[in-house]
């Protein structure tokens, strides 16, 4: 059987050309094919460098199509550089398709690192490094919109966007509507290029600057993460708790990661909010583990495994997980 050649994932320049790395460029003469999201940009790259190699178009509306293709070829041995118009492929661009595709068929998948927008703005911004999050350009349905910068809003961690300079102001606005006009943002445009420009403000100062000076070229949008709160003391109170967590709840989150950020934001360990939360699904019993006896792991007790030490009322285990509990009634027979 012959031997499967390597799909390569390829950073190309965000804006200055001679941001290319060795690697790449011996990399990309020695490659049998290149798939490209936009060809008579690629071409451009690879002239630059006087490449000479045959390139495919491949973006998001034909990668179903042209996937199989670079697949079968990949099968055949051929060694294939994938690259995007700017920075790394498979960042918000249909090369992370192909990557998937490839992953599953046993092919060999490496990369060539090099240039990244948001990772080129981060470091610029003058915000918190210690963590980010990466959202990306933001959906195009409004309600996708909303949920997803409700889920974020109390991430401490700084938040990362790009944007197209035509909806530039329309995102700013939302920004500062969802996360707050005081939080402290930086926008980066033309990143590598002779008019690179950072603008380190406000959310709200940002939309007002926008609104009264046209937006040109493409965007980096970074956010500083919300503040945490620090209680004074360590515990919570539970109306709070509650409110945090279902908060958090009705913005999308699965309840392991809303105990999670409820949490972080009180300062107090997971394991007391999921107590704090499992006593207002019991009431006042007083929790205590079943002995799982022989008898009692039949059907209609399989659920059981926690009890009311003082009524012996039975607390079942919820939907199978393990962390959920409700009060049933009755009592239970040892």
């Amino acid at each position: 059987m012959a031997e499967t050649g390597t799909l390569y994932l390829c950073a190309t320049p965000i804006g200055n050309l001679g941001d290319m790395t060795y690697r790449a460029v011996e990399t990309l003469r020695a490659a049998d094919l290149v798939a490209a999201e936009d060809t008579r940009h690629t071409r451009t790259l690879l002239a630059h460098y006087d490449i000479h190699v045959r390139v495919m178009s491949y973006h998001e509306h034909n990668k179903a199509e042209k996937g199989t293709l670079l697949i079968k070829e990949l099968k055949a041995g051929k060694n294939i550089v994938c690259v995007s118009d700017a920075g790394l492929p498979g960042i918000a661009d249909p090369g992370a398709d192909l990557a998937r595709r490839a992953i599953v068929e046993g092919i060999a998948v490496t990369p060539l690192p090099g240039a990244n927008a948001a990772l080129s703005a981060l470091i610029c911004a003058g915000l918190p490094l210690e963590g980010f999050t990466f959202a990306g350009f933001l959906p195009r349905r409004a309600k996708h919109r909303k949920e997803l910068l409700a889920r974020v809003r109390t991430y401490p961690e700084t938040l990362v966007f790009y944007e197209a300079p035509h909806r530039l102001r329309e995102t700013l606005a939302l920004l500062a509507a969802e996360l707050g006009a005081e939080r402290r943002a930086c926008a980066a445009r033309e990143l590598t290029k002779k008019f690179e420009e950072f603008r380190r403000m406000t959310l709200g100062e940002l939309e007002l600057y926008y609104k009264e000076n046209e937006p040109r070229g493409e965007f980096v949008i970074v956010v500083a993460g919300a503040e945490e709160t620090v209680p004074e003391e360590r515990g919570a109170d539970a109306p709070d708790l509650h409110a945090r967590y279902a908060a958090h709840l009705a913005a999308g989150l699965d309840k392991k990661e809303a105990m999670r950020r409820t949490a972080k934001e009180l300062g107090i360990a997971r394991r007391d909010v999921y107590k704090t939360l499992l006593e207002k699904k019991i009431g006042t019993h007083t929790l205590v583990r079943l002995e799982r006896k022989r008898r009692m792991v039949d059907d209609e007790h399989r659920g059981i495994t926690n009890c009311c030490a003082l009524c012996r009322t039975r607390i079942y285990a919820d939907g199978g997980i393990r962390q959920w509990f409700r009060c049933r009634g009755g009592r239970a027979r040892y």
